[in-house]
């Protein structure tokens, strides 16, 4: 007994690749409990909270995804002192060449341990060679801090911010376990001045970011999981062992799952950050209620939507050097965009799709003005949710045959009431959770404002109350296997 209570302990300091420690689990609030208990008291003290949060943050990171950590902290120290002497710098030449080393060793970084194995596997397709490589793992959250990184040195070298005071507040900044492993992708100019301020958190700071983690957890471990493990997995593993009907429905249900999953854990990080007196702007804003694949983009995944604007397609020229050139900035910036979330060809066509329909939305809106009304905009918002639902078909699949098996199988859909009822009766429970999803998604955004504040102004008595209800029902729907968060991938 006294042996298995040790193994217990020595569980929670130790990294399992088989259970990684995630927001939504029991073992992360128990431990980000006794850290706050602790931060509370140490806050006030600027080097002592940047020490504390910063080991806090490496050790979670090596739960999370082993012993990577270390790779976190050699990019930290390489950025840092770069920007540093690129900053104190005068001659542009200079200037030049260190932000040039900068971002090569950042995408080199990035590129070894995330495309490697992708370009060897197409060199051996093309060549028909046979080339050995020893398989790379990727380390969680790479394409997360490796963005960050590169968007400090960027604003440090248009001296558009100065460079932290010291290598442990960029280290702070940088590891900062909120948005490390799943972003939000957050901006130094945005973030790094309030590490130098006062942290305050009022009571109604307190209640958001409460209400945050809550909305969240509800998102991903009672929505997400659920649709993922009971049905949405099962039908993309082997489309062609299920209906046309439940096809359809996997690919309606992934469109959800994925919205859950990851906006769920911005959610918890934008509240953690937000109990610990740090903002972090919001990554969602409820995106299938886009009209238009451009609107859906100033939506979905800001944080990214924004860095390849500003850090890529303004740098390309933007729409500053013709049409025709816009239009292929357009569909560069969404296929670099596709290969960010992956190694491999689906992903450059998901963003191949999502790029060629921004630069014909652009097209077509020099020539046609659409009238402004509920109408037009219901219309929009539906051929949207269906555009990007069908773009889902591809980011989820394991690879094209299975993708196009299943955009096969939904093109025999038929309108028999039949095989609808029959398969909406044995799949009640999931569907009832796949409406309740899009239910939640599709709330007035007052609406969901007002149960905020009705929220914060509740007795601590009902917030305990609410509180406990949300953990049953997370437990309640539990499964006994572990469900990542789906861009810890990326």
């Amino acid at each position: 007994m006294e042996t298995e209570r040790l193994n217990m302990i020595a569980s929670w300091f130790t990294y399992d690749p088989n259970a990684p420690m995630l927001f939504s689990s029991g073992l992360f609030l128990g431990i980000f409990l006794a850290f706050y208990f602790i931060y509370i008291f140490i806050h006030k003290y600027g080097n002592a909270r940047t020490a504390y949060v910063l080991l806090f943050s490496l050790f979670f990171y090596y739960k999370a995804g082993g012993m990577y950590f270390i790779l976190l902290i050699v990019a930290a120290i390489i950025n840092y002192y770069l920007s540093l002497h690129m900053f104190k710098t005068e001659k542009s030449a200079k200037r030049k060449f260190f932000i040039t080393l900068l971002v090569l060793i950042n995408l080199g970084i990035l590129a070894y341990y995330k495309y490697t194995n992708f370009i060897i596997e197409n060199i051996n397709a093309v060549a028909n060679s046979d080339i050995a490589f020893k398989n790379i793992i990727l380390p969680i959250g790479i394409s997360f801090y490796m963005f960050q990184a590169i968007s400090y040195c960027i604003d440090v070298y248009r001296r558009e911010i100065e460079p932290t005071h010291n290598l442990l507040d960029f280290s702070f900044y940088l590891c900062y376990f909120p948005q490390l492993v799943a972003g939000p992708i957050v901006r130094a100019k945005y973030f790094i001045p309030q590490m130098y301020k006062k942290l305050q958190l009022s009571k109604e700071d307190m209640g958001i970011a409460i209400f945050l983690i809550l909305v969240g957890l509800v998102k991903k471990a009672v929505i997400s999981d659920y649709i993922s493990i009971n049905f949405v997995d099962r039908v993309f593993d082997s489309p062609g062992s299920y209906t046309a009907i439940e096809n359809l429905l996997a690919t309606y249900g992934y469109s959800i799952q994925i919205y859950c999953d990851f906006s769920g854990y911005s959610d918890m990080a934008i509240g953690l950050a937000l109990l610990m007196g740090f903002k972090i702007p919001p990554n969602f804003r409820t995106p299938y209620k886009s009209a238009s694949v451009t609107e859906f983009w100033r939506r979905w995944h800001i944080s990214l939507s924004s860095w390849l604007r500003d850090y890529l397609y303004i740098s390309l020229g933007g729409n500053r050097k013709g049409r025709v050139r816009t239009y292929a900035n357009l569909l560069f910036v969404m296929l670099v965009g596709g290969l960010w979330h992956g190694a491999s060809w689906k992903f450059v066509a998901w963003g191949g799709l999502h790029g060629a329909m921004l630069a014909i939305e652009r097209f077509f809106k020099r020539f046609i003005k659409l009238p402004k009304s509920i109408f037009t905009r219901i219309i929009g918002i539906i051929l949207t949710f269906h555009f990007v639902s069908f773009c889902w078909i591809f980011f989820r699949a394991r690879d094209f045959g299975t993708a196009i098996e299943l955009i096969r199988r939904i093109g025999d859909v038929s309108l028999q009431t039949e095989q609808w009822l029959s398969v909406l009766s044995v799949y009640k429970n999931v569907l009832i959770v796949l409406l309740a999803g899009f239910i939640m998604h599709f709330l007035p955004e007052r609406f969901v404002q007002w149960l905020q504040r009705g929220f914060i102004r509740t007795p601590i008595v009902v917030k305990a109350l609410i509180i406990g209800l949300i953990f049953w029902l997370v437990y309640a729907t539990a499964s006994s296997e572990v469900q990542p968060f789906i861009y810890f991938q990326f």
